[in-house]
């Protein structure tokens, strides 16, 4: 089967059109039948028998004798009602005390963004009471029900930050640059101590990625591209969350950790948000698996499946990766949980219908939407019915609860009477923001430092400008507080420090002279200007992006305003990820990459400014972690890559003590215009253009790609039919029974922003056999959550049946749908759930072309 774009189902999603993951696929779907699937496992567990890539891991964390009997005592007396339940995780926002009792519910989720009575300023007593009201529920004896206590899990990934208030750390990427696998173990220890503060159980982390390609979204949740860092940190941040065997393993200070997101969520093809991972086992195992080596050997009691595939078989539905590796090569004994409704992208699945996952090793659905409650009446129907066996379902509820019972749940009581339960003062606590301090003094990096302008002496006259000056919000990045990191202000982290308040702290003790303008524009000309500036908050499928440029024209023009005022020039860039931004180093005197150091932004005034009689305060000690492009396209970029040159390599980082000057770095990418497009870039010509795919898609994540002159796929047949030569259009056909689509896509982007800014439209001829019966949309897809389609049900309503004529739709309003017009990976994807007959021919985007007006 060739690398195919796939989409899931709009069931999945529930967007407009379907939701697409791109790896060696677009989408969440996998390409091939489940009877295939089950051919290549067979194969492979043979090879693994004979001699196996994957490592046995010794857990600290041993079976206990008198945990196992509770286990089968526990069995023994579930109804199967009942232990279906545990297999169920619905979100805060959608489940009650009420349903966990009555589905006997083994855990809840809080996702980002979400709080108790959906209000972000919700104090610790709100999240106490709500976990009381759950774990009271879970606990009751009504109608014979045995009680199970409910889990509650949370993404806490840099911090416990769902909480105003709380100490957020520098993300993983910045962590890594620490190279301080101790700092690692504190910063864990520090975070569980305030998850427990609230009452909840359990954190989703810490996140494994060895991130290979730095476009992907999530880059700044991976610590190194070094899968040896990547090992390193794995175990110690597990023991900081769950705490050490034989001393305090998930005492009532410390909360169950996840190991994420296996396997391979950083090694997708074109660092395609929840794509495919096209290697080999070998590298799979090698670079991938690293940190889930130490992380299991630490005693990690949950590991989350990864949304992405390998080889083009999504990781839900894996039953090779999850059962025979992980759990029995591996030899893991907890739970293996699902993503956020990851199951819903299995091939053959639906959000409410999965069964392949749990008989491939999954032990529970991440269940967030309002239909988790059908999906716990097809689990149990599919337990009756053996579609399920009953021996999988005994071994998932097994080991959920095994981890309940090594968490001490069944004896701990209610949250409310836990050791740290509503100790406020541990939420943001001196001793934790001092661990976070030090952190992002450690995690600094510089990149340039030309005439010795660092570090700058604190009684100098000083001006902090820029749009991260003051903004705690874009510091923090992703993660904080809402799931995006978005719509915060200052306020929202009370206790935290904005760069510029740590910079202005730091003057006035030593007699300097501060003051911030975010433009630049000074009372006093200053000695120095620190400008800091970078990427803007984003988290996964919002933060791909097609090329590794930084481009601000604002930005840049106040750095080369500053630099002519004779004024020397520090840039302080917050990123998620190396961008190329070779401008920006040359007109900077020295340049510094802070990463998103999260609430104490005081820790880069620790190491930038000097002490008052000018000698250093902290040395710079960061080293890259992931190395630095040399162009924008110069992705991916790996150390040990053959070719390897990076504009700064991997482990690059100055101190001090160097007397390094840097000369002027090649502008030439930033100089280009954008490359001399034609007026109409074809997609399908009397052929499939290169380089995309006619590909077929139903509503249950299947997919087909067209190579012949014929294919079907669920309620859609395409067939090749003569306009004006041979085979030269397309002849689409909805039979009206489910939701279908047809797209034109490719595995690699394309860059279309030239088109979209010369009034540009996506273009297709069209000649309507039979009308619609239902409404037809036409869009664009560049990721997960970057897809965009508009109504085009009145165009093909407007043209004869049996004529010729073009329907149209400006890439302006698709752009205004999400879609990334630099980044595009299915330029055309027509879906309908109703029947229509058309005949379709030369598709393309077309400049300066007419298409209705965008809907207000």
């Amino acid at each position: 089967m060739p690398n195919l774009y796939k989409p899931g189902a709009l069931a999945a999603c529930g967007l407009v059109i379907c939701c697409f993951v791109v790896g060696a696929t677009l989408g969440g779907c996998d390409n091939k039948s489940n009877e295939k699937i089950t051919t290549i496992e067979t194969s492979k567990s043979a090879v693994a028998t004979e001699k196996s890539l994957w490592p046995s891991v010794q857990s600290v964390v041993e079976k206990d004798p008198a945990i196992e009997a509770k286990i089968t005592e526990l069995l023994g007396k579930l109804s199967l009602e009942q232990k279906v339940g545990q297999l169920i995780q619905p979100e805060l926002r959608l489940v009650t005390p009420a349903d966990v009792t009555e589905y006997s519910l083994g855990s809840i989720l809080n996702g980002g963004g979400s709080f108790p009575g959906e209000n972000k300023h919700a104090k610790v007593e709100e999240w106490i009471a709500l976990a009381d009201a759950f774990y009271n529920a879970s606990m009751s004896t009504e109608a014979g029900r045995v009680p199970v206590p409910v889990m509650w899990g949370t993404d806490a990934v840099h911090g416990h930050n769902n909480i105003i208030g709380a100490t957020l750390f520098p993300h993983n990427i910045g962590l890594g640059a620490t190279r301080n696998p101790e700092l690692i173990r504190q910063i864990g220890a520090a975070t569980a101590a305030e998850i427990a503060v609230t009452g909840i159980d359990w954190s989703f982390a810490p996140t494994l990625a060895v991130v290979r390609d730095d476009r992907w979204g999530r880059t700044y949740e991976s610590y190194s591209e070094d899968p040896a860092v990547v090992k390193s940190y794995g175990g110690k941040m597990v023991e900081g969350l769950q705490g050490i065997a034989g001393t305090d393993l998930l005492s009532e200070r410390h909360v169950i950790a996840t190991a994420k997101h296996f396997l391979a969520d950083g090694g997708t093809e074109g660092g395609q948000d929840r794509g495919d991972a096209a290697m080999s086992e070998e590298e799979l195992v090698k670079i991938h698996n690293a940190g889930y080596e130490t992380a299991l050997a630490a005693g990690a009691q949950t590991v989350m499946a990864s949304f992405s595939s390998w080889q083009d078989v999504k990781m839900h539905g894996n039953k090779y990766l999850l059962t025979d590796q992980l759990k029995n090569q591996m030899g893991f004994d907890g739970l293996v949980v699902g993503d956020w409704n990851g199951h819903a992208f299995v091939s053959g699945c639906t959000p409410v219908s999965c069964p392949q996952a749990i008989n491939a090793g999954l032990d529970i659905f991440m269940a967030p939407e309002a239909s988790w409650k059908e999906l716990y009446h097809n689990t149990l129907a599919q337990v009756k019915s053996g579609e399920i066996s009953l021996a999988r379902l005994d071994d998932a509820v097994a080991r959920i609860l095994r981890v309940k019972l090594r968490a001490g749940l069944f004896e701990k009581g209610a949250p409310s009477t836990r050791e740290l339960a509503g100790k406020r003062e541990i939420i943001g606590s001196p001793e934790h923001r001092a661990v976070a301090r030090q952190a992002v003094r450690e995690s600094l990096v510089l990149l340039k430092n030309n005439s010795k302008t660092l570090p700058v002496k604190a009684s100098s006259k000083i001006l902090v400008a820029g749009d991260g000056a003051d903004n705690i919000g874009k510091q923090s990045g992703g993660w904080s507080i809402t799931w995006q990191g978005t719509g915060n202000t200052n306020a929202d982290f009370p206790g935290g420090t904005s760069i510029y308040q740590g910079i202005a702290d730091a003057a006035k003790t030593a007699g300097g002279l501060v003051e911030l303008s975010v433009d630049g524009n000074y009372q006093t000309k200053p000695d120095v200007a620190f400008v800091v500036f970078g990427e803007d908050p984003y988290a996964e499928m919002q933060g791909d992006v097609g090329s590794l440029i930084y481009k601000n024209e604002n930005n840049l023009a106040l750095l080369k305003k500053l630099k002519a005022d004779g004024i020397k020039v520090v840039s302080l860039f917050i990123t998620g990820r190396p961008l190329w931004a070779n401008n920006f180093i040359n007109a900077s005197d020295a340049f510094a990459v802070v990463w998103l150091p999260g609430s104490e932004g005081v820790g880069i005034a620790d190491v930038v400014l000097a002490k008052a009689d000018g000698s250093v305060n902290f040395d710079v000690k960061g080293k890259l972690p992931f190395s630095w492009p040399a162009s924008p396209a110069q992705s991916p970029l790996n150390v040990g890559d053959k070719n390897y040159k990076p504009q700064f390599a991997y482990d690059f980082g100055l101190t001090y003590s160097d007397n390094i000057e840097t000369g002027l770095l090649d502008e030439t990418a930033a100089q280009l215009a954008a490359a001399n497009t034609p007026d109409v870039a074809p997609i399908f010509n009397q052929r499939v253009m290169n380089p995309w795919t006619l590909v077929l898609f139903d509503h249950v994540n299947n997919m087909l790609p067209v190579t012949t002159s014929r294919g079907e796929l669920g309620a859609v047949v395409v067939s090749s039919e003569d306009k004006q030569v041979q085979e030269d259009s397309r002849r689409l056909q909805f039979n009206g029974s489910a939701k279908a689509t047809v797209s034109l896509g490719s595995t690699t982007r394309t860059d279309f922003s030239a088109y979209a800014g010369s009034k540009g439209a996506l273009i297709f001829d069209v000649k309507v056999n039979t009308k619609p019966g239902a409404e037809v949309e036409l869009g664009m897809y560049c990721g997960s959550d970057c897809v965009g389609a508009l109504p085009i049900t009145g165009q093909l309503n407007a043209v004869n049946v049996g004529e010729w004529a073009s329907v149209s739709v400006a890439l302006e309003c698709l752009a205004k749908k999400r879609v990334k017009m630099d980044m595009v990976l299915a330029p055309f994807v027509l879906s309908t759930a109703g029947s229509l007959d058309i005949s379709i021919y030369n598709v393309r985007i077309e400049k300066n072309a007419k298409a209705p007006a965008c809907a207000e």
